[in-house]
């Protein structure tokens, strides 16, 4: 059986790609115009199936050149060639033209009367992640599926931090301390009962709205109180947290915590600075085997404007590593979507500072465990 061939489209490509497009749909059809600019376009990849010499299939990828996402903007197999896996190798063609080119996650939509399409994404594991309204000529709707395609892969530079999931809403800076402990000490407890326990410890009592949440001083404390070397960066002085609340009480409530929790640091040998740590520092610390956990805003990630903690894993020339505690389960997520989660240099740059008009920047870097 002759096999399928894979391979980038080049202008000779024109007129088979036009009658494929023609043969493949009735509507939203592709121009020849278009498909030569699509050719043109360096950023963007073609990619064809060719069988016995004819080409039967391919994928148009677009990368977006101001993000790391990619996008499947068309794909189409010939009849003829239906049955042999065309569809999923020119999915998986894709992805990996994606992945070389730094791209994170691959973005596509379909309509969504096409079960056996749909049927294939979910199988190759994409997730509908919205909708778009009258998205095709016919006024059909279109369901937006994604995948993460870019993923870590160990070097060995770095101590390896296994991954553990925030059980509450309010417990990410604790969920994100025991990773950190744990990639230091194979001993360290990953239970629920020890994040709750941090959470105690750590907790600022008022913060937005529900729970309190952790601030850096209070978990450097919990990781020095088991053991562990402990420094905290904490870019400004003073109480943290006190815009969140309006009530003047509360307001003195945060007060008096953070006084107790400095005169705590003060009895200990944690190093408190008020700096904001730089990346470089990050990846220093990750080369000493240090972890660094993380205070950040989450705007980048889903459009929320609320303070979370997270582990960083690893550092290259392109990705900050990270370890997210929080999964939405609701939403489809699993612990693949969260555990060494690739973000842009510049992008961590943003979302590493908490706030808008004096931007709050706050990390704890846990050392290995002090001699006794």
């Amino acid at each position: 059986m002759t096999d399928l061939l894979l391979r980038q489209a080049t202008t000779a490509d024109l007129d088979a790609l036009v009658r494929l497009e023609n043969l493949s749909f009735d509507e939203d059809r592709i121009s020849r115009r278009s498909f030569r600019r699509f050719l043109e376009v360096p950023r963007d990849r073609l990619i064809v199936a060719t069988l016995a010499g004819e080409l039967v299939g391919y994928a148009l990828v677009l990368m977006n050149a101001a993000t790391r996402l990619a996008r499947i903007y068309s794909i189409a197999v010939a009849p003829s060639a239906r049955g042999r896996g065309a569809g999923e190798k020119l999915i998986r063609a894709a992805e990996q033209e994606a992945v070389e080119a730094g791209r994170i996650v691959m973005r596509l939509e379909v309509r969504e009367d096409n079960q056996s399409a749909i049927g294939l994404y979910e199988r190759l594991g994409y997730r509908q992640f919205g909708t778009y309204r009258d998205y095709y000529e016919d006024h059909g709707n279109a369901l937006r599926f994604e995948r993460r395609i870019l993923f870590y892969e160990p070097s060995g530079n770095f101590p390896e931090v296994p991954y553990y999931p925030q059980t509450t809403d309010f417990s990410c800076g604790p969920a994100a301390l025991i990773m950190a402990m744990a990639a230091l000490d194979e001993g360290q407890s990953l239970s629920t009962l020890e994040e709750l326990k941090l959470w105690r410890e750590a907790t600022t009592i008022f913060m937005l709205a529900g729970h309190g949440g952790c601030g850096p001083h209070g978990l450097a404390l919990s990781a020095w109180n088991r053991g562990f070397h402990a420094s905290a960066w904490i870019s400004k002085e003073g109480a943290l947290f006190k815009d969140t609340v309006r009530n003047e009480d509360k307001k003195r409530v945060l007060e008096l915590v953070h006084e107790g929790f400095l005169h705590d640091i003060g009895q200990t040998e944690i190093e408190l600075r008020h700096d904001p740590l730089t990346l470089d520092g990050m990846e220093r610390a990750l080369h000493q085997g240090r972890i660094p956990v993380i205070l950040i805003s989450t705007w980048q990630l889903n459009r929320s404007r609320v303070p979370h903690w997270v582990t960083v894993c690893a550092i290259d020339d392109q990705f900050v590593y990270l370890h997210d505690p929080e999964i939405d389960v609701e939403a489809g997520e699993t612990v693949a979507d969260k555990q060494y989660l690739p973000i842009d240099r510049r992008i961590f740059d943003k979302m590493s500072r908490y706030g808008s008009l004096q931007p709050l920047q706050a990390a704890v870097i846990v050392g290995p465990k002090r001699e006794p």
